[in-house]
Formats: structure tokens, sequence, C-alpha cells
């Protein structure tokens, strides 16, 4: 009886060959720019995002993508100065928690609580350079590997299911629309974090004034640093809309020399 080979060789067809395959897809797709849309789909994009932001009822539900980027600036920052992290829990009121471990006090513990709020902004900003450049296809593959690289925090349900859902948006968005509709996308996303990034330190503080808000992380840098809560509201709003701004500019002005 003649024997039949169970794998590929060089050059095979099977799984080996087909990941590959798509690996040399996602990355192509990823490292070729594209051309920018045009000026009326920028600024559609942004009325879109706009308009998501201000409504709120379409907002609550939206906010959840907010937090995402919120919990993840937390994480990262506590990786980044040397705390262990051991998890991110996301809410479907939109509140989230992230856990990690080290000093009770002194810079880490400062910056880790600082990133939240700020994260958003700072996200949007780095896409807002990445459209510049003219990687919008690219952007939106970034994002799909972040949020992967934040499941494996993720430690309840709710929390499962939104990184799950805003992954795989992205991942059908980019691997199956055409170009121009995949750079619509990520100028929509851009505009979102860049102006998403600022109503929830208004609501941060508008909570803080009616007292509901007591172990806010305004509160918590006030009693690390001494400086008063208010203060890091001012903090929060100053970087969130100062990257609304610069990202604004980035994404409407003329491209860089030889982008």
């Amino acid at each position: 009886m003649a024997a039949v080979a169970a794998s590929d060789g060089p050059g095979g067809t099977g799984f080996f060959a087909s990941v590959s395959d798509v690996v040399a897809h996602v990355w192509t797709a990823a490292t070729t720019p594209v051309d920018p849309p045009s000026a009326a789909v920028v600024v559609v994009t942004a009325a879109i995002a706009l308009t998501i932001v201000v409504v709120t009822p379409v907002w609550r539900v939206a906010r959840h993508l907010v937090t995402i980027a919120h919990e993840g600036g937390h994480g990262v920052a506590a990786l980044v100065t040397g705390r262990k992290l051991t998890g991110i829990r996301l809410h479907s009121d939109t509140s989230g928690l992230t856990v990690s471990y080290g000093r009770p006090r002194g810079p880490g513990m400062i910056f880790t609580t600082l990133m939240g709020y700020v994260a958003p902004g700072l996200v949007g900003l780095g896409a807002a350079a990445l459209l510049r450049q003219g990687y919008a296809v690219g952007l939106l593959w970034l994002l799909v590997l972040l949020l992967a690289l934040l499941l494996l925090q993720i430690r309840n349900w709710f929390g499962l299911w939104s990184v799950l859902v805003s992954g795989t948006a992205l991942v059908l968005v980019s691997w199956f629309l055409e170009p121009a509709a995949q750079s619509a996308v990520a100028y929509a996303v851009t505009w979102f974090l860049l102006l998403g990034a600022v109503r929830p330190v208004l609501e941060l503080q508008a909570e803080r004034a009616g007292g509901r808000a007591p172990t806010s992380d305004a509160d918590a840098l006030a009693r690390l640093t001494g400086v008063p809560g208010l203060v890091w509201v001012g903090v929060f709003l100053l970087v969130t809309a100062g990257c609304a701004v610069l990202g604004a500019v980035w994404i409407l002005g003329p491209a860089p020399f030889g982008a």
C-alpha cells in the first residue's frame, strides 16, 4: 500500500505555509503607505467622531474604547516602571481596574497613576503621526497587535468580550475592506481617540465636584504627591486637549516632505 505524506515539504501549502502567507500579507499591507483620503472624507470622519463623543447615548457605548486605552496606559506605565502587572478588568459601566504591585509610593506609582487619563490622547497623537506618514492600514494592524497584547492581561469576562469585539472589528476592516475604506476607518478611529480623550476628564471633575469620585486617579495622585487633585485634573485636561489640537494639526496639515 502506498504511503501518504502527512506533512508538507519546503514550499508546501500546509498550516505553516498558510500562516507564513498571512503574516506576509499583513506585513506588506501594514508597511506600505497609502494615499490619504480626500479632505471631505477627513472632515466627515472628524464630524462622525465628534458626534459619537458629544451624543451621550452613543458615547456611553463608545466610551468602552477609551476605557481600554485608559487601563492599557496604566498597564504599560506599570511595566515600564518595573512594577508587577497582575491583571486588568474592564466593566460594563465603562469603569476599569488595573492591578500592579510594587512600591506604594514614589515615581513609579505616580507615573502609573498618571498615565490612565492621558493615555487615550497620547495613543491618538501617535495614530495621527502614523496617518501623517501614510500608514493608515499599518495603524489598524498595530492597534490589533496592541489589543492582542492587552488581552493577555484581561481578568474578567466583560473585559475579554470588550477587547475581542474591538480587535475582531479591526481585523475584519484590515483584511476585507479596500484601502480607501480602511483609511477612512483609521482616520475615524484616530479622531475618536483624540476627541474622546477629553470628555472623561470633564466627567471626572464633574463627579469630583459632586463628591462621587473620592478614589479617582486625580485624588490618588493628590495623596501620593500632596498636589491638589484639581491640579491633576488640569494636567489631564492640558495633555488630552493638547494632543487633540496637535493631532488635528498633523491630520489636517500638509504631509511632511518626502512622505
